[in-house]
């Protein structure tokens, strides 16, 4: 299933995990140096929804701020 918003297209992105060694100086260490950095995915909320759409009712992927921001009409 692929991770996209079908209304505003909100996707997957790539980051990184930053870990850092040492103690920081206002703590009475040398300061923190970065160590190892690895990939990482910032995955969107998404939820299927039956929601209306040209007068039809349709399941679509939505991510959960258009849902709460209206940008859809849910079916009961």
């Amino acid at each position: 299933m692929a991770r996209r918003c079908d209304i505003c297209g909100k996707g997957t992105a790539s980051g990184q995990v930053v870990t850092r060694k040492g103690q920081a100086k206002k703590l009475g260490g040398v300061g923190q140096h970065i160590g190892v950095t690895t990939k990482r995915e910032f995955r969107p909320n998404i939820v299927r929804v039956k929601a209306l759409i040209d007068g039809t009712p349709r399941t679509i992927k939505v991510c959960t701020h258009c849902l709460r921001a209206g940008y859809v009409t849910k079916v009961v």
